[in-house]
């Protein structure tokens, strides 16, 4: 049993899991990123603490939307498998460097990140991916069904070596700030390199499981994972995700981008608020 001083973080962290699911499981974030500052800032959790919370929640998350029947439509199995080897190589370095970094320089550097992939994605926001269905899909193309309108969506990936080298500093930022990766790799990935907003997010989501994996590995054998807030945050966050991925389904992809833009923008804001 919870005492009565460690029930009411455990009740916000549990709130917070369910805004930060439903965000994750919807724009394939993660979650992570709406977590981290809510436990710094709100409850006033150390950073290194707060990422390790963040860690298991984003693995829930994955878990949730890969087990999901539109995940399995929409998640590039063969083209996430190849970014996860980076992704991991940079995710095992963030890990072994973070408690070497002060406080205040994670959280500037979280910050900026958000900031920018907010700026990123709000500019890109009417750009689309589509091709026709009888395409060329290259190596690593594919098709999906699209529940908003009921067509078949074909895609080619292009800027090979550009998705490669995000995915090892998404892997990097992922273990050292908590914020699972994928807001640097969905921006990117539809952005420039070919994926529609629904793959990125699914496949990135897929993603984000695996280098949390190896991350919060890293935090728990150094005694950082706090068993209390992060159970309470993985319970929120699959209930959360449960509604994000019904809801994101129906939402227009351009919706989806200006809402992951204001939230990255938000986030970004929350986390400087109060710098110490």
């Amino acid at each position: 049993m919870l005492s009565d001083a460690a029930l009411a973080p455990a009740l916000l962290t549990a709130a917070a899991g369910v805004v930060a699911g439903a965000l994750g499981a919807m724009l394939g974030i993660g979650g992570g990123a709406f977590l981290v500052p809510v436990l710094v800032q709100g409850l006033g959790v150390p950073m290194p603490q707060a990422v390790a919370v963040s860690l298991a929640t984003v693995i829930a998350t994955s878990n949730a939307v890969s087990a999901s029947p539109s995940g399995h439509e929409t998640i590039n199995l063969r083209f996430g498998f190849l970014l996860e080897l980076a992704t991991v190589v940079g995710g095992l370095l963030g890990s072994l460097t973070a408690v070497f970094v002060p406080v205040r320089a994670l959280m500037i550097t979280f910050s900026a990140v958000m900031t920018t992939m907010s700026v990123l994605t709000f500019l890109r926001r009417d750009h689309r991916n589509n091709l026709p269905a009888s395409a060329d899909l290259g190596p690593w193309g594919a098709r999906f069904l699209d529940d908003a309108t009921g067509e078949t969506v074909a895609y080619r990936v292009t800027r090979l070596p550009l998705a490669v080298g995000t995915s090892f500093v998404a892997g990097n930022l992922a273990t050292l700030l908590g914020i699972g990766g994928a807001v640097v790799k969905v921006p990117i990935l539809n952005g420039w390199c070919g994926l529609p907003l629904r793959v990125a997010s699914s496949t990135s989501a897929f993603m984000v499981g695996v280098t949390a994996t190896s991350g919060a590995l890293v935090y728990f054998g150094r005694g950082l994972l706090l068993p209390a807030l992060a159970a309470s945050a993985v319970i929120g966050v699959r209930a959360g995700s449960a509604f994000g991925l019904r809801f994101g389904q129906r939402q227009a992809p351009r919706r989806l981008k200006t809402l992951l833009a204001a939230v990255l923008l938000v986030v970004a804001a929350a986390m400087v608020w109060r710098l110490p």
